[in-house]
């Protein structure tokens, strides 16, 4: 059984640039069916992350998807963890902070991003192995 996010993550970071448009952010992640994107500076650095509720409130304040840039809506310098991470403190992160995506880092690069939907599937299948 897993017990550091490094054996849970999804390591395929889907990525944007803090140029791209919202509109664009929103198309990725629609045809990958995940709910953030990471932002990326010079195509390395984490320093942001775009969520489905940062795209809601863009639409809610009528932001242009084709013009608004992902730097206007993103959330700058995300809470992020490390691949030694247990998934229990990566779980407690993400309550106390009402966090869905949490991206795991290593020296400031993406090496995957730890979904609240992984860790309710970690959970419930730990439930199925106890029984």
């Amino acid at each position: 059984m897993a017990e550091t996010v490094a054996e849970l993550m999804v390591k395929d970071v889907l990525t944007v640039e803090p140029s791209d448009t919202i509109g664009e952010a929103a198309e990725k992640m629609h045809a990958a069916n995940v709910g953030a994107v990471v932002v990326l500076e010079d195509m390395v650095r984490v320093i942001g992350i775009v969520t489905e509720r940062d795209l809601l409130r863009a639409v809610a304040q009528r932001a242009r998807p084709a013009e608004a840039r992902v730097r206007q809506w993103m959330t700058m310098d995300p809470v992020t963890i490390e691949p030694e991470t247990t998934i229990e403190d990566a779980a407690r992160i993400m309550f106390d902070h009402n966090f869905r995506h949490l991206p795991v880092v290593k020296e400031g690069r993406p090496l995957g991003i730890v979904s609240l939907r992984l860790l309710s599937r970690w959970a419930f299948e730990s439930v199925q192995r106890a029984h």
